[in-house]
């Protein structure tokens, strides 16, 4: 797995992509949740989290996943989690994140 957490985004108008890494635990949770906030911060309406190259995702990530959720609800802006994996998704939907996010393909 990767180890180098960088934290990959676009921007385009209001809406922020955010690529996630190939596993969202703690340390690479953190860095997303701060560059969400960062883009949410500077504007952003909508925060897209990338889940391309996502294979994990453990329960930390999960945790911190609501942060950007809630951070994101709070300012007005919306999150929608795009090319995410038939498992995650699962998990997801088994947590009710999808109750908050948008999921596409």
């Amino acid at each position: 797995m990767n180890t180098n957490y960088k934290v990959s985004v676009e921007t385009s108008g209001e809406t922020a992509i955010v690529y996630a890494s190939d596993y969202l635990n703690k340390l690479s949770g953190e860095r997303i949740e701060r560059e969400c906030r960062r883009q949410i911060d500077a504007g952003c309406r909508t925060i897209v989290v990338n889940f391309g190259e996502t294979e994990i995702v453990n329960s930390i990530g999960v945790s911190i996943l609501l942060g950007v959720i809630d951070a994101a609800s709070g300012a007005g802006a919306r999150v929608v989690f795009s090319d995410v994996n038939e498992d995650t998704i699962e998990l997801f939907e088994m947590l009710g994140l999808t109750n908050h996010v948008a999921i596409q393909g």
